[in-house]
């Protein structure tokens, strides 16, 4: 995948903040891995943001699948996604 063309950004960039959301999900819809998805948020971001964001998932277990809690089975909080009314 091309980075530069993608269409889906700032929806590569939110799952990419969101804590539950694994870079393997990442992959998965946008063929793009861990490295590629750094880089990304890196041309994307105001540095300020980028350091921010690399402190956040630095080290971080959810954002790796092979290393999180088998309790997780879902890549968002059961309240973060509420039906709005029309």
């Amino acid at each position: 995948m091309d980075i530069n063309t993608n269409p889906d950004t700032s929806r590569i960039i939110e799952m990419a903040w969101e804590d539950r959301t694994p870079f393997e999900a990442i992959s998965v819809l946008y063929d793009l891995n861990e490295t590629q998805t750094i880089k990304l948020m890196r041309k994307e971001l105001s540095p300020r943001a980028f350091k921010n964001w690399r402190a956040r998932v630095s080290g971080r277990k959810t954002k790796h699948e092979k290393i999180r809690s088998p309790l997780i089975t879902r890549g968002y909080c059961s309240t973060q996604y509420k039906i709005r009314s029309a």
